[in-house]
């Protein structure tokens, strides 16, 4: 029996951070680095990746410090030493500024982008829209897909930019699972095959640190939009 030739992608979150500071002021998404969980997330992952034995060929991040902290911290559990490459394509989905959301459309702009079949025209914080989104992660995909030197790839990047690339690869259209689920620090693989609808998903949103993920129900914007909303005393 014959069996097709597949590439892996192993496709993580970034480790946790804090967006908003003890105040409640927001913390730029440009610059905000891991705090001491998301260190303890990647260095976790990291282990699992050296205890599995894998070795990888490339490794890609957005270029934000949360996806260069993270993937660096993994490296240093497996003993690689890779060039980062920064990919500003892949940058997660830009907000816009939350002073200019009307108290009555907070909740909506928060959470609406993650909350089934998003559509395309949907926005998150009143900023990038999915299908801005999409338009610049599907490319991206297909560069990556269309370079033939590499058979295992690690890729950091963030949650929504992940549902992006989980929902490509999963449906082959252009649509935006947002209620795939995508913990800090958490860790994908996808096989990729030649043929464009070729792809394998192997394991979605495995948290090393929490394999049950027992301690939450919830989700990362509903986490935020409650610890913003409190700024407003709403």
């Amino acid at each position: 029996m014959t069996f097709s030739k597949r590439r892996r992608v192993f496709l993580m979150r970034h480790g946790s951070v804090t967006y908003f500071d003890a105040a409640g002021k927001p913390v730029l998404p440009e610059t905000v680095p891991l705090n001491e969980q998301g260190r303890a997330q990647a260095t976790a992952a990291g282990q699992v990746f050296a205890t599995a034995g894998i070795r990888f060929d490339r490794v890609i991040v957005s270029g934000l410090p949360r996806t260069v902290e993270t993937a660096k911290r993994v490296l240093a559990e497996t003993g690689q030493e890779i060039t980062l490459e920064h990919w500003p394509e892949m940058v997660e989905i830009r907000g816009g500024k939350l002073a200019a959301i009307a108290d009555a459309d907070l909740r909506e702009a928060f959470i609406g982008a993650f909350e089934g079949v998003a559509p395309e025209h949907k926005r998150f914080l009143g900023g990038e829209s999915i299908g801005e989104l999409m338009d610049r992660i599907h490319p991206a995909v297909d560069k990556l897909r269309a370079d033939p030197e590499w058979d295992t790839v690690l890729l950091v990047l963030h949650g929504g930019v992940n549902r992006a690339i989980l929902s490509y690869a999963l449906t082959g259209q252009r649509l935006f699972l947002g209620n795939l689920a995508q913990t800090a620090g958490c860790i994908n693989a996808l096989d990729v095959g030649d043929a464009a609808h070729d792809w394998v998903a192997r394991l979605v949103n495995y948290s090393p640190p929490s394999v049950l993920q027992a301690e939450s129900r919830g989700t990362t914007m509903e986490a935020l939009f409650h610890q913003y909303r409190q700024t407003r005393s709403l």
